[in-house]
């Protein structure tokens, strides 16, 4: 897709997630103003200086979210050594490199483009991956460095997030803290609260689902084995499911090279991530057939 395709996406995503936070002003305005102008009017600046944090800072406040801390090569050689190799490989500039403090095995990658990139892993990755299958998982999050998926996923995440708290401030607002409620304004309430959040995150899944895909192709080309990185995602599909992170917020699941929290059913359907398996799949049709 190259530079303009992500300016493109990032455009999109802005305006879609605007159009949901104006969505909640109307909603505000509506209950608790008896004008959904101002509501809206109020919002869409919220929603300005949103995007405008998102797009400059959304790298920060993600890393901060999961505690990561920025590692040199001293402190974790290892990574340091494999994130090299594939950035080399890639020919992209060497990426700033994080640990997360937790067990659970996974890795992101965040930044606004290559030369503000951070690629993050757990401890528990580090210990769980051979060498092999984590130059696997690196180079994934590289590509999506490479195509700029990550200002892409970390400005849904950041905007994500801040329309679910929004529509749940909202919500019990409607409840609690007055407002006109002799119009069936309550039912306003209601249908922003649960369609709010459900919009943001339609819209995550929109853009990471595909985005997953192509990083899988796009890494095991990189390296040149696509079934290092089919052995790792099979790992991490297992274990996080049953150790799932326990800190950090799901609205930033899309940014983990698999989804870090728990759930099943509906959760899994609406999940930003696309099925493990069908990846897995992918990646054993590409090494079956040399595409790499």
């Amino acid at each position: 897709m190259g530079k303009i395709g992500a300016n493109a996406r990032v455009l999109m995503l802005f305006l879609a997630l605007t159009g949901v936070f104006v969505a909640i002003g109307w909603a505000v305005g509506t209950v608790f103003l008896g004008d959904w102008v101002a509501g809206a009017i109020f919002f869409l600046i919220i929603a300005g200086l949103l995007n405008f944090i998102s797009y400059f800072f959304s790298s920060k406040l993600v890393l901060m979210s999961y505690r990561a801390k920025v590692v040199t090569e001293a402190e974790a050689p290892r990574l340091y050594k494999i994130v090299r190799q594939v950035s080399q490989t890639a020919g992209l500039p060497m990426p700033q490199v994080a640990i997360v403090p937790s067990e659970t095995p996974n890795a992101f990658a965040t930044g606004r483009n290559p030369r503000n990139a951070t690629v993050a892993a757990t401890r528990g990755i580090l210990k769980m991956l051979s060498d092999d299958e984590l130059t696997g998982v690196i180079a994934h999050e590289m590509a999506h460095v490479k195509d700029r998926d990550i200002l892409v996923m970390s400005v849904a995440s950041t905007l994500a997030g801040a329309i679910s708290y929004a529509a749940r401030s909202f919500y019990w607002g409607s409840f609690f803290g007055g407002g006109n409620r002799d119009s069936g304004n309550w039912i306003i309430a209601i249908l922003v609260a649960v369609t709010a959040p459900l919009a943001a995150m339609l819209l995550q899944m929109a853009v990471s689902r595909s985005r997953e895909f192509l990083a899988d192709a796009e890494g095991a080309r990189m390296i040149g084995r696509p079934m290092a990185l089919a052995n790792a995602l099979r790992k991490l599909e297992s274990y996080n499911r049953a150790r799932p992170m326990d800190f950090g917020s799901p609205t930033s699941s899309s940014l983990w090279i698999v989804n870090p929290f728990s759930g099943g059913g509906l959760v899994r359907l609406f999940s930003t991530h696309p099925p493990v398996e069908e990846r897995v799949r992918r990646l054993e049709e590409m090494a079956g057939l040399g595409r790499f």
